[in-house]
């Protein structure tokens, strides 16, 4: 069984960028902004996980109505227990490795960003 990695959280209305003093000295002083990468991220989590557990909740249901003594009444019954049994491990490590390059990328993309608005122009 796999454990979900931790999702890439979404920015809070608190949440403010980060300071440092090299930002106070520049003239003027370099804004940032929330990463649009990150925010694709949280976007693709929260887009795929509900497919996920939808597949998830299909397979399982499909397995505990195979699993049931009233659906089979034949020994072939149990070839198909094992497709579903496969299905539903196959489906779990699908479910993590998507869910793990979700969860690294968003690992090694910065949440905020250096943004050019204030950037100064030659006209």
């Amino acid at each position: 069984m796999f454990v979900d990695p931790p999702a890439p959280t979404p920015k809070t209305a608190e949440e403010k960028p980060p300071a440092s003093a090299e930002d106070a000295l520049q003239n003027p002083p370099r804004a940032w902004e929330f990463n649009p990468d990150y925010q694709r991220l949280v976007t693709a989590w929260n887009t795929v996980l509900p497919h996920l557990e939808g597949l998830r909740t299909a397979l399982d249901k499909a397995y505990g109505l195979a699993m049931s003594p009233q659906t089979w009444d034949a020994p072939v019954g149990e070839r198909y227990v094992e497709d579903i049994r496969e299905w539903r491990n196959r489906l779990a490590a699908y479910r993590h490795s998507v869910l793990t390059a979700i969860s690294d990328e968003a690992a090694d993309t910065p949440r905020w960003v250096r943004t050019t608005a204030n950037a100064p122009h030659a006209f």
